[in-house]
């Protein structure tokens, strides 16, 4: 059973602090963590993908994605939307797609904004419309975790999301708990799933 695969696109380090506290719910369980990023893009077409970047997570592959138990995508809003970066990876994706690699497999989208009312809940659909066209299983936060109802910050049933103001602010301790918890429901959703395939049983 492969790693539940925390992939974002963090351009000033609040998206990686959201992925961060998602890997440790995940890993609360048991389940192995893989996080991974995506390599900026230059409006020159001929450039060069970069090397791997000097600290932080390598640059996602495909075969990351291939070999996952699950999914988590990250990304700052970019006018109500993903950033760049990440919808160009998507884009790549082509391939697994053909080979329903990701089919059956749970995911779940996470965003960062710099107002509590910048994009957050159309980021996130944005996010979960590829995930959905590769037959992947949506985990979202269900309203028993008691942070969504309380929340002054970041949180949303489609995900977790944080306000990071002008200066990439810390998580604040609902944004953090729900990462957690976040985590938590997709690794024990991906052992079941997969429990179940493994069985031979119908999902």
């Amino acid at each position: 059973m492969g790693p539940v695969l925390i992939l974002y696109y963090s351009r000033h380090g609040a998206t990686a602090q959201l992925a961060r506290a998602i890997s440790m719910g995940v890993e609360s369980t048991g389940h192995s963590a893989l996080l991974r990023t995506v390599p900026p893009i230059s409006s020159d077409p001929s450039a060069e993908v970069p090397d791997d970047p000097e600290t932080g997570p390598p640059y996602v592959t495909l075969e990351d994605l291939r070999n996952c138990s699950a999914l988590a995508l990250g990304s700052p809003t970019r006018f109500g939307n993903m950033a760049a970066p990440m919808k160009h990876f998507i884009d790549t994706t082509s391939s697994l797609w053909l080979d329903g690699a990701l089919i059956n497999k749970p995911a779940c989208v996470f965003t960062s904004t710099s107002s509590l009312h910048g994009g957050q809940e159309t980021t996130l659909l944005s996010m979960l419309l590829p995930l959905l066209h590769h037959g992947m299983v949506i985990a979202g936060l269900p309203y028993s975790e008691p942070e969504l109802h309380t929340t002054t910050s970041g949180g949303t049933p489609y995900g977790v999301t944080h306000v990071a103001h002008s200066n990439a602010s810390a998580l604040s301790a609902d944004e953090k708990s729900l990462c957690l918890a976040q985590g938590k429901r997709l690794a024990q959703l991906a052992k079941a799933l997969y429990s179940q395939q493994k069985q031979g049983g119908a999902i």
